[in-house]
């Protein structure tokens, strides 16, 4: 047990988010993310929210100041946010604040979401039941 922690930082995470290196990629994905299509470390927060496992995150994980973007979303089929339009702006308010916006945010229909994120160094699956609310963010250094 370590004071001061947000409980959503759990052991897994903490380690997973330490060795990551800079430019590593964390897939930030819903409950209906195929995690565990690609052979990839999974971590799974089944009873979290995704805004709620976000703030835990980016109080330890530094987001790449020189990537494209700081905040890959995944869109629909048809291209738009859909039912995860309030995470979508409730994540990039959180992102925000950790002096990410003038990189944007960058959205991927569901292939290349997918195409993105099979090559993510861990994905975070939380239990967020809004389809689409998926994520990826890429580390940055202190």
């Amino acid at each position: 047990m370590l004071k001061g922690l947000d409980p959503y930082l759990t052991p897994d995470l903490l380690g997973a988010l330490a060795e990551m290196g800079h430019g590593d990629h964390l897939a930030l994905v819903d409950r209906n993310f195929p995690a565990y299509a690609h052979d990839q470390l999974v971590i799974q927060l089944p009873h979290s929210r995704m805004a709620d496992v976000l703030r835990a995150i980016l109080q330890v994980f530094p987001i790449d100041a020189f990537a494209h973007s700081a905040v890959t979303h995944m869109l629909t089929d048809d291209g738009d946010e859909g039912p995860a339009l309030p995470i979508c702006r409730e994540t990039w308010n959180l992102a925000e604040n950790r002096e990410v916006a003038d990189r944007g945010l960058r959205r991927h229909g569901p292939a290349g979401f997918y195409a993105l994120a099979s090559e993510a160094f861990v994905v975070v699956q939380t239990g967020e039941t809004l389809p689409y609310a998926c994520f990826l963010l890429p580390k940055g250094v202190i």
